[in-house]
């Protein structure tokens, strides 16, 4: 490879450097102590990861509130809260001049039934079936509640900078609840904060905005947005565009573009809303980042389905996308950032897994699980196992939780 566009590095509007174009995504670890703490494992995971050659390490789901989790070892950042080890967290995850970035999330109605017995929601909706069996119907949030969750939000942002990350991400992607919020399918609210799409990305504008106010504009704030929910009466692709422009003009430092939600996951690759010539091209979302691109200057960071350092150099080199996300490709290979910077032509391991029994794929959601236990194997010290046995991965899920706590794992938001 001649040029190697992924070693460049990458400077934000608010003025902090990224020292190459390589982030890697949030991964939902569900890894942290009773009580919502990081701990030991979370330090281990990301020290191997920032030595790994990643400019960017976003975490996993950290929560505003503990009686809202997505998963039940979330860690939580909030009013009341101490937790000793973050600083061990984030020094781990600063090494090698990598930023570590918290990931601030609130499930909304993508809490299971056996965390949340009434979560909460813009409007009182719940998710369609089979989902409705794993998540109760939500009630719908006051406004009370909806300027107490902002707080939450901007307390999150504040302990991140206090305690060492390098910046923070909101969550607005996925079918959680800033991507409730936005989408009409989800919010049907007649107020100030429902209706137009002005009025439905009020809630995550005032997020931004508090969380600026609370860590300053050297700060780096970003967020996660879909480019569409896939979805019948859902967040559009136009929809997408407007509140990128408006958040772009906030100030924001670095967009993350995904899609999907729990009911149709297509940042997993498997839903039929990723046309196959789309899939070609690696990338899921890049014809959206191309139209996104000319309307906005915000840096972009394009995750899902890149594989090879040809297709990511190509992205970077069209102008498309400033960073390139990636999630299970680290996840099997903690040093693949190192190999991509190398200049070779390199190219994941990632593929679709399969047991080879399809009624065993409908039953246990391997592309969880499976990862799922890559993650725990680093954060104990040890190596991944790439050519790990999907079908052992799936039997030894059976066996440790039973048919009933799969539904509880089922219930985790899936890595890209």
């Amino acid at each position: 490879m001649t040029t190697n566009l992924l070693a460049n590095e990458l400077k934000l509007p608010c003025g902090a450097v990224i020292k190459n174009r390589i982030g890697k995504s949030a991964m939902s670890e569900n890894m942290g102590s009773k009580g919502g703490n990081s701990n030991e494992t979370l330090n281990k995971l990301y020290e191997r990861w920032a030595k790994g050659g990643s400019g960017l390490l976003i975490t996993g789901n950290i929560m505003i509130d503990h009686t809202a989790l997505g998963e039940p070892r979330n860690v939580v950042f909030e009013k009341g809260h101490s937790d000793e080890n973050l600083k061990e967290w984030t020094k781990a995850g600063t090494q090698n001049n990598t930023h570590l970035w918290a990931q601030i999330n609130h499930p909304g109605k993508q809490s299971p039934k056996f965390l949340s017995k009434r979560p909460v929601s813009p409007s009182a909706i719940g998710l369609k079936p089979p989902l409705n069996r794993m998540f109760n119907q939500p009630r719908e949030l006051t406004e009370k509640e909806i300027y107490d969750l902002i707080e939450r939000y901007a307390f999150a942002a504040k302990i991140s900078k206090e305690n060492g990350f390098t910046g923070v991400q909101i969550h607005g992607a996925h079918g959680y609840l800033v991507s409730q919020f936005l989408s009409p399918r989800h919010n049907q609210r007649t107020d100030q904060w429902g209706g137009t799409i002005e009025n439905r990305m009020r809630f995550v504008s005032l997020i931004y905005q508090a969380m600026r106010k609370e860590v300053g504009n050297q700060f780096p704030v970003s967020i996660k947005l879909n480019s569409a929910d896939f979805q019948k009466g859902g967040f559009t692709k136009e929809e997408s565009m407007t509140v990128v422009q408006h958040l772009s003009e906030q100030g924001m430092d670095l967009i993350e573009i995904s899609g999907g939600t729990y009911e149709v996951p297509a940042m997993t690759g498997r839903e039929k809303a990723v046309k196959e010539s789309t899939k070609n091209r690696e990338a899921y979302f890049l014809d959206y980042c191309e139209e996104v691109r000319k309307i906005v200057k915000t840096p972009l960071m394009l995750t899902g389905g890149f594989r090879t350092s040809k297709v990511m150099n190509d992205a970077l080199a069209s102008g498309a996308c400033d960073m390139i996300g990636l999630a299970r490709s680290i996840a099997v290979n903690p040093e693949f950032p190192n190999d991509l910077l190398s200049g070779k032509n390199v190219e994941s391991p990632v593929k679709l897994l399969s047991t080879g029994l399809k009624f065993l794929d409908n039953i246990v959601p391997l592309e969880i699980v499976w990862y799922t236990e890559q993650l725990k194997m680093m954060g104990r010290g040890e190596n991944p196992q790439p050519n790990m046995s999907p079908m052992k991965a799936a039997m030894n899920t059976i066996l440790h939780i039973g048919m009933q706590g799969l539904k509880k794992v089922r219930a985790k938001e899936v890595v890209k």
